[in-house]
């Protein structure tokens, strides 16, 4: 009978054991929980502390880290603005959307073009807004300017923000006009616009001030937002494409990086008051917060010149098909569900995250369409033994195919014609690269003489995703249009008692 009851003692202590340890290591949600996914504009890999930064003070990244998860194989389908955005809207590669290139614009949107995100494509808002969440997007859209394309069409309660990137100004359109480009219509960009859902509210607006306008805009849509499940997206202004970065006055010249640092800093800054939000109205608990980057730091030529950020210890710059474009600094935050001090290197992509959220908000992933994405639930909540969904990751430069992940390893596919190949110079053919890496984070040992079998298992992946989406050349059965309007109109401040107000 003691024998018996000490067996009884020892298996429920062993039950409450396991049953703390499963606590402390993934804890589902019982609500539905909100979301805020902070989006940095061309903010690199090693541009943070808790991604090994030491030139950039970031207090409130490192507190996300400490109470939460880092992801160090967290991708972008894109290595640049408007295909990567569209991707984390959709769950879908750019090429399968349209959004990868355009006759009119390239690879990025340009103001007053006629394409933009097809109104037909269902986007995260629209999955949490059927979900019964409060949706808004307070920052940089870049997904169309005109109004069948913007954020109000595409399932959010609110857009405050600018319409494409804060650097396409009407000065930068005179540039452009007069060095002869006809077709991207510079003579017609307008003063920059801060947009209040469809309405222009300010032109030009203040660059310098927008990431502090930003941040007010937000803890304002999380305070009056208390009676739902809000999910919040804030594509952020900063570090931004321009070779000197905006910051406001309070943060102008404090850090050790010039204006770059500055413009980081400030962000880290941002993160704090959102956090903080979160904490003082008791929303901590019940809030996923997804830092991140639309893809890798622009850099310089030399890749140790921190001045437009860096991406080491990955290889390569934003704008190409490397590393150091396709991965991002990832770190997601939910006190008591995610596991504090935790990291996930395991492959997952921004197209994880609308089926992930469908999941979290009971919602429903799109069933008359292909996502490309995957739940990735496991991952964040570090279940024991997750792995990557992908059996294979594909990287696009515009309408080409330059590289396939599978596992550990990275295939360059032999090309001899390339845009932006972060391995080869315009003139040179790009002949089969082969990196692991996980083992290799520079990419810069090519192993695939020595693993033939991994060069055709990876080349087989490639020649199958060329028939669904496409390569140069060569249209793919799974691609859908980007939308196109017909009379594209720039976007003005309305006049008031007919005196125009830009």
């Amino acid at each position: 009978m003691k024998n018996r009851t000490k067996l009884a003692v020892t298996t429920l202590t062993a039950i409450v054991c396991l049953y703390s340890w499963a606590c402390t290591t993934a804890t589902e949600p019982t609500r539905q929980p909100n979301i805020i996914v902070i989006f940095c504009d061309n903010l690199g890999y090693g541009d943070i502390e808790p991604f090994g930064s030491t030139l950039h003070r970031t207090p409130h990244l490192n507190r996300m880290a400490k109470e939460g998860r880092k992801f160090t194989h967290f991708c972008v389908s894109a290595g640049v603005c408007t295909p990567s955005r569209a991707s984390l809207m959709t769950g879908c590669y750019a090429q399968r959307v349209g959004m990868h290139n355009n006759p009119r614009d390239g690879q990025v949107l340009r103001p007053v073009s006629p394409y933009g995100l097809h109104p037909n494509e269902i986007t995260i808002a629209e999955v949490l807004q059927a979900a019964g969440y409060k949706t808004g997007i307070i920052g940089k859209w870049h997904l169309g300017d005109q109004p069948e394309f913007l954020p109000t069409r595409q399932g959010f309660d609110l857009f405050f923000g600018v319409p494409y990137s804060d650097d396409m100004t009407a000065a930068v359109g005179q540039r452009v006009a007069q060095r002869g480009n006809k077709q991207l219509q510079g003579h017609l960009w307008p003063p920059l616009p801060l947009m209040k859902n469809e309405t222009v509210i300010e032109a030009p607006v203040e660059r310098t001030l927008l990431t502090q306008r930003y941040t007010k805009q937000a803890t304002q849509f999380i305070e009056n937002t208390p009676d739902h499940p809000f999910f919040l997206s804030m594509p952020q202004a900063l570090p931004g494409s321009t070779s000197t970065a905006f910051s406001s006055p309070a943060f102008k010249g404090k850090s050790k990086n010039g204006s770059w640092g500055d413009s980081i800093e400030e962000l880290d800054w941002s993160t704090g008051q959102i956090l903080d939000k979160l904490t003082a109205l008791g929303l901590e608990k019940e809030t996923l917060v997804i830092w991140t980057s639309d893809n890798g730091a622009p850099m310089n030529n030399d890749p140790n010149d921190p001045t437009r950020g860096t991406n080491l210890p990955l290889n390569g710059r934003g704008y190409t098909t490397s590393e150091g474009a396709f991965r991002v600094p990832t770190i997601m935050w939910w006190p008591s569900v995610i596991p504090a001090a935790t990291v996930c290197d395991e492959l997952s992509t921004t197209m994880d995250l609308l089926p992930t959220f469908a999941k979290l908000s009971g919602g429903n992933i799109p069933q008359n369409r292909i996502i490309d994405g995957h739940d990735i639930r496991s991952l964040i909540f570090a279940e024991p033994n997750a792995k990557t969904p992908y059996r294979a990751f594909y990287y696009y430069a515009m309408n080409q195919l330059q590289a396939v992940r599978s596992g550990p390893w990275k295939l360059f596919v032999p090309l001899e014609k390339f845009n932006r190949h972060p391995h080869f110079k315009k003139g040179e053919i790009a002949t089969t690269l082969l990196f692991n890496v996980v083992t290799d984070i520079g990419s810069k040992q090519n192993v695939a003489t020595q693993h033939p079998e991994i060069v055709k298992q990876l080349s087989e992946l490639a020649n199958r995703v060329r028939q669904d989406l496409g390569d140069e050349g060569l249209a793919g059965s799974g691609q859908r249009l980007a939308g196109k309007t017909l009379h594209p109109q720039p976007q003005l401040l309305q006049p008031k008692n007919g005196v125009p107000q830009n």
